[in-house]
């Protein structure tokens, strides 16, 4: 059975990578980081976890081992 990245899934991916990379960039510029290449990397660093998951074939949501949406 071939995989399909749904619309509904793409958003739903782009939206947690969005979520952790501003919640990383968040919680250091309210800790008084304004550097902007330290909140940049922190922006990069945070869609690890995101990417992670997708990659995970156990994560039901959008991992590799999550089922096409009808």
């Amino acid at each position: 059975m071939e995989q399909v990245m749904t619309k509904t899934k793409v958003e739903a991916v782009v939206g947690s990578y969005l979520r952790g990379a501003l919640t990383a960039v968040l919680a250091l510029y309210l800790a008084g980081e304004t550097n902007i290449k330290t909140l940049a990397t922190a922006a990069v660093a945070a869609v690890a976890a995101p990417l992670f998951k997708a990659l995970d074939p156990s994560a039901k949501e959008f991992g590799k081992g999550s089922k096409p949406v009808a």
